[in-house]
């Protein structure tokens, strides 16, 4: 029995640190694709968070393209120097790095790089994946597939082999902001759509994603927006959505996960790591749960500013799932507001965090800092329910810690 707010605090915070985690969104790939999965020390401090970052304190004689120029390892070299050893790492990708390494049990205090690569290349993907996976307290992470990728298509097509701990989803925000693209590759792959989308073209767009779906079997259709994007509007977008997209989800019975607000490129010279951040309009999502309350849309937002008006949304369609602190909003301050926001509208009905990760070792510190951070804000607002005159018991609250923490996702795809 739970008998005083201190215990049900250390309840809510042993829950959290105990809880399986399930990680609903990552740009991970299995060891079998090859140079597609990113991971080890070099692409941990590359990653274009930290090389964003790099660029705000480089000397003046380092330009985008010097940078661009080097191989990983000197790239690397130059984050190490300038972000970590001449600033402090105090950021939340610098701190994070060194979380990863610090768990890992490298000697991060000591501050040399050069032993850390050398356990580095010792490791093999075969075993450091699942390591990692230990280490984060994951059963499984989604993964993104993109089938309009030359590079991903033919690894898609081989049927090669995959851990149970990554699950795939289609990637299709071509077919919603970058058609030509996406024409162009289709037709590669033998679907006969036109520039100018037609009814036939629609048609073939639904064969695509059928066809793609029955080979990956994918947890859900994800598209990545701008903060421009409009629901219903005049545009081919809309109609692509009507009639190809949304109803090919409904048909696949899968979701539709929308992650809105990045303006991308706005510094083309940073690569990825040059796009930025808008406020979008939370009104489309709402009218695409009005126009379609039988298919499922999982969303995410970009910005802090969207995220008290999409989180009322949530309480109003039962077809709307929230997940993750996307991107920008992955910082303390933010995910903890956005928790707490969270909690006190929605209860357990939503999807904490994912990880975004992109380099396999960032799924480490990722969960790591938000293990803490939730579990913080779990034993203040158990807290408060046992103030109330609630007492909660130990085996309910791992319940509700494992339901923000990938159960309701899964109740969700299974609804």
């Amino acid at each position: 029995m739970l008998s005083d707010t201190d215990a049900v605090a250390a309840a809510a915070r042993q829950a959290v640190q105990a809880t399986t985690i399930t990680d609903v969104h990552t740009h991970l790939f299995p060891p079998s694709h090859g140079d597609l999965l990113l991971w080890g020390v070099d692409e941990l401090l590359t990653y274009h968070y930290l090389v964003a970052e790099l660029f705000t304190v480089a000397p003046k004689d380092l330009s985008h393209q010097k940078f661009w120029s080097l191989d990983k390892a000197a790239q690397a070299d130059l984050i190490w120097e300038h972000v970590f050893l001449n600033r402090g790492a105090l950021s939340e990708a610098a701190r994070g790095a060194i979380t990863t390494l610090n768990l890992l049990g490298l000697d991060v205090a000591g501050r040399d790089l050069a032993s850390i690569r050398k356990w580095f290349a010792e490791q093999t993907i075969d075993e450091y994946l699942p390591r990692v996976f230990e280490l984060a307290g994951l059963d499984y992470a989604v993964m993104t597939n993109n089938p309009f990728l030359p590079e991903e298509t033919q690894c898609l097509s081989g049927d090669l082999p995959c851990p149970d701990c990554l699950k795939p989803a289609l990637r299709i925000d071509p077919l919603l902001v970058s058609w030509e693209s996406a024409a162009e590759e289709m037709l590669k792959q033998g679907y006969q759509v036109k520039a100018d989308i037609n009814g036939e073209t629609l048609a073939e767009v639904r064969r695509f994603l059928a066809d793609w779906t029955a080979k990956i079997k994918p947890a859900y259709f994800a598209a990545s927006l701008g903060p421009d994007f409009v629901y219903p509007d005049d545009s081919s977008q809309t109609w692509m959505l009507d009639e190809a997209i949304v109803p090919a989800a409904a048909e696949a019975g899968v979701p539709f996960a929308m992650m809105i607000g990045v303006r991308k490129g706005v510094n083309p010279q940073l690569g990825d790591g040059g796009d930025a951040v808008g406020p979008a309009d939370v009104s489309s999502v709402m009218r695409l749960c009005q126009s379609y309350p039988h298919t499922k849309f999982l969303v995410t937002m970009l910005s802090r500013v969207n995220q008290h008006e999409l989180c009322v949304l949530a309480r109003k369609f039962t077809n709307l799932h929230l997940f993750g602190c996307w991107w920008f909003c992955n910082n303390p301050s933010i995910i903890e507001e956005m928790t707490r926001q969270r909690i006190e509208l929605l209860g357990t009905a939503f999807t904490a965090q994912h990880s975004d990760a992109r380099v396999l070792d960032q799924l480490i510190y990722k969960w790591t800092h938000t293990r803490k951070l939730i579990g913080d804000v779990l034993a203040d607002k158990y807290s408060d329910l046992f103030a109330a005159g609630w007492r909660p018991t130990k085996e309910e609250i791992a319940r509700d810690v494992r339901n923000i923490f990938g159960g309701a996702f899964e109740q969700f795809l299974a609804r």
